[in-house]
């Protein structure tokens, strides 16, 4: 199967004083690191929705969300839109969770090559994204509106398959957060 990957990055905050898709960590900006992270998993295309003036490593294929105020559904609408008709099936990743591993795409991935329509992370009680969906879930995302992603369209689907995250996905919205991600980083590192 042909799996890709579509980063959601084309968010509005500016909690850090500029556009979250400018933080950097390490030297380098989030979406880059997920984009990274999708290939070393072996997805293909990796796909990155991006607002207008952002750009992506040469290897992404831009999706530019003219409207990112519209809310994320609107960008999940386009970058499973924008997929080749060749792609079986898409990871969809946030683009301010950049501690995803390639090892839990490639088990997202396997999941859905055993037959599994959706499959989402779990961790605890919280379930998604990162969520893998097969072209004959695409139409999900098309009932999903406003700022209500993922999360809300897994709620009630029948035969949701989960994998496990190893730890909590941290998503980086506040410098706390920021803080955090880099002392994990840091201690992984150092392990």
């Amino acid at each position: 199967m042909r799996n890709a990957a579509v980063i959601l990055a084309a968010g509005t905050s500016t909690r850090f004083g500029a556009r979250k898709q400018d933080v950097r960590i390490d030297g380098r900006r989030m979406v880059d690191i997920i984009a990274a992270t999708a290939a070393e998993a072996g997805l293909d295309p990796v796909l990155a929705v991006i607002p207008p003036g952002f750009d992506v490593a040469p290897a992404v294929t831009r999706v530019v969300n003219e409207r990112p105020e519209a809310g994320i559904s609107r960008s999940l609408r386009l970058g499973v839109d924008a997929l080749p008709e060749q792609v079986d099936a898409a990871v969809i990743l946030l683009g301010d969770e950049p501690l995803v591993d390639a090892g839990i795409l490639r088990r997202l991935a396997a999941a859905g090559d055993r037959g599994a329509k959706v499959v989402a992370a779990r961790s605890g009680d919280r379930i998604g994204p990162p969520v893998l969906l097969r072209r004959e879930a695409f139409g999900l995302v098309h009932r999903a509106t406003g700022d209500h992603g993922l999360r809300e369209l897994l709620r009630g689907i029948r035969g949701l398959v989960t994998v496990a995250l190893p730890q909590p996905p941290l998503d980086v919205d506040t410098q706390a957060d920021l803080d955090t991600l880099l002392t994990l980083r840091r201690d992984r590192r150092d392990r």
